[in-house]
């Protein structure tokens, strides 16, 4: 087998050649079909959530001769919105923007939706465009192997609702299992010997009653500052564990009337909260061209943002500003709130959370806040460093997920072990979606992804683009695998490392954007804005990737000299049509 040079991501002709010698090669043979022939591949994703629901409409629209099987863990599709459901929860991205371009839906209830409405939405997604029929839902993919001979994955999948364990083949594996799917307790001694209730907010059980317990909420992340609001009306005692400070964004209304950008924006009727009155859903579904205009502005705003994340600019001092002004008048200037929750690291070192009720729930008077710290769990509740035992009912862990990247289960490619290789370095990845030596796979918000940074679904539409125009290029070229040079990895990798300390991202704060750390490198986050990494997957880089042929002539995929553009019932005088497009 040829060498890769790693440094200089050169590799040998014995490659380029597929690892044919002029011993082992059959002679040429002209393939009698027309160029444009796909050859027929088989492709299996992993999870159906919305990268997962997505991509299977992207490929049925823009290739053919292809099978698709999708291997959903849960019972329903939905991923992140099947799994949290937990009270108050919802998304922090403006309804009408987390949603699919390709389906709006105007009658979103709110600004800012629930989890179960999300949910529906995605039910609605599959059913209206006829996507269950690739889902095999109650299946996990366990173990996966490169076989290079075959240019194959090698899978071993289990079905979770009998326990049975089966293979499968795939030429292109995708893996689209999420980032904020992974949930875990947090590390505090004694955890598990609580004598109550105790809860993961991503786990939250369907029966738990929590009306008049005496109820922990720890973490004030976006999970946590959802469940303070609302829980605190219905418990007899809450006390909300927090470890740092954390920025947190006005009510909907408030930010809406505020906007100096766009009458429209200002314009739209709704409660405190962020429902929208009835008549502005009537207007949103009656009138597409002023609905359009709305989601528009709401997109330049939120594109807008990233702005405020660069170190020094007028953006983010105002948001630093405006923002602890919010908080000191919310908290009615009370020195031990304000000390303890308003932060001096810059807006945006840890993902904002619009924090409907959060700061007025903190003020009520069955609620207490604790930043002294953690010194175990016991049976009876939580005792804390100075040695006050506080006791509990129950324990819910608002405490997040496992954002290493590294997979959850084997992933054996050239190198060895995805999960080892990232396990013992930084990860790195492709532009977010392709691991070096890796061939055929895709990874959907993978190291460095855009995932702080606006709606995934519209993040997930770009990138299925992206993945299509790869396989397809496979397909039509007879390309039995791809996979990305090492040294273009570590050029992204290495402008990756001198562009985050830029931004707010690098700032000394705990964050699950480092990977849980103060000041660990940034893992999470793609370098620039989210325009910025839509424009940079317009055109694949075809020279960053090795490429590794079914057969020794690159060319055999000309055939017969027939073009499938000429076949019956084609165009074969597009050439016409827009003289000026480029090709």
């Amino acid at each position: 087998m040829g060498s890769i040079d790693a440094v200089n991501g050169n590799f040998s002709s014995q490659e380029l050649s597929e690892n044919y010698s002029s011993e082992e090669a059959p002679p040429y043979v002209i393939k009698n079909e027309p160029i444009g022939t796909l050859r027929r591949v088989r492709i299996v994703t992993i999870g159906a959530g919305v990268s997962g629901i997505n991509m299977i409409r992207t490929l049925n629209l823009n290739t053919s001769n292809f099978e698709h099987i999708v291997y959903e863990k849960n019972s329903e599709v939905g991923g992140t919105w099947f799994e949290n459901r937990y009270p108050g929860c919802r998304c922090d991205i403006p309804s009408h923007n987390y949603q699919f371009s390709h389906t709006p839906n105007p009658g979103w209830s709110a600004l800012y939706s629930e989890s179960n409405e999300i949910q529906k939405y995605l039910q609605h997604v599959c059913d209206v465009h006829g996507l269950r029929g690739n889902i095999k839902l109650s299946h996990s993919v366990i173990h996966a192997r490169w076989q290079e001979r075959s240019g194959e994955w090698l899978l071993k999948v289990k079905n979770n609702a009998t326990g049975v364990e089966f293979e499968d083949t795939c030429h292109f594996l995708l893996d689209a299992s999420g980032i904020l799917n992974n949930w875990k307790f947090p590390d505090i001694e004694g955890l598990h010997t609580f004598a109550g209730d105790l809860i993961h907010s991503a786990n939250w059980p369907e029966k738990f009653e929590y009306g008049n317990k005496r109820v922990a909420v720890i973490g004030n992340g976006s999970s946590g500052i959802q469940l303070v609001p609302a829980l605190q009306p219905d418990v007899q005692k809450l006390v909300h564990f927090i470890r740092s400070p954390t920025w947190v964004l006005p009510p909907p209304s408030q930010m809406m009337a505020a906007n100096a950008n766009s009458a429209l924006i200002a314009s739209i009727k709704m409660d405190a909260e962020g429902n929208f009155t009835p008549e502005q859903i009537e207007q949103f579904k009656t009138h597409p061209d002023l609905y359009m205009k709305f989601i528009k502005a709401v997109e330049n705003e939120l594109n807008g943002k990233f702005k405020m994340t660069i170190n020094g600019t007028p953006e983010s001092m105002m948001a630093k500003k405006m923002l602890t002004g919010f908080m000191g008048q919310m908290l009615n200037q009370d020195k031990n709130l304000t000390e303890a929750l308003i932060p001096d690291f810059p807006v945006g070192a840890r993902r904002l959370t619009p924090g409907i009720g959060y700061l007025r729930a903190l003020g009520a008077t069955n609620v207490d806040l604790i930043n002294d710290g953690i010194q175990e769990v016991c049976p009876k509740g939580i005792r804390l460093k100075n040695g006050e035992l506080i006791e509990l009912d129950a324990i819910v862990c608002a405490t997040g997920f496992n954002t290493s990247f590294v997979p959850r289960f084997p992933m054996i490619g050239e190198f060895g072990n995805l999960q080892d290789i990232w396990r013992d370095n930084l990860p790195a990845a492709y532009m977010s979606c392709m691991v070096p030596g890796m061939p055929n796979y895709f990874t959907f918000l993978g190291p460095n992804a855009p995932i702080g940074h606006g709606s995934v679904l519209t993040i997930t539409e770009h990138l299925a683009k992206y993945i299509t125009k790869v396989i397809q290029k496979c397909q039509l070229e007879h390309t039995r695998s791809v996979r990305p040079l090492p040294a273009a990895v570590d050029d992204f990798s290495e402008h990756i490392a001198q562009f985050m300390p830029r931004t707010a991202w690098s700032a000394p704060c705990r964050s699950w954007f480092k990977n849980g750390k103060v000041d660990g490198p940034v893992t999470a986050l793609h370098p620039g804005s989210r325009l910025h990494w839509f424009h940079m997957l317009e055109n694949p880089r075809w020279e960053d990737f090795e490429w590794r042929r079914e057969v020794k002539n690159r060319f055999q995929y000309l055939g017969n000299g027939f073009s499938t553009k000429e076949a019956p019932g084609e165009n074969s005088t597009w050439y016409w049509d827009s003289p000026d497009a480029l090709w």
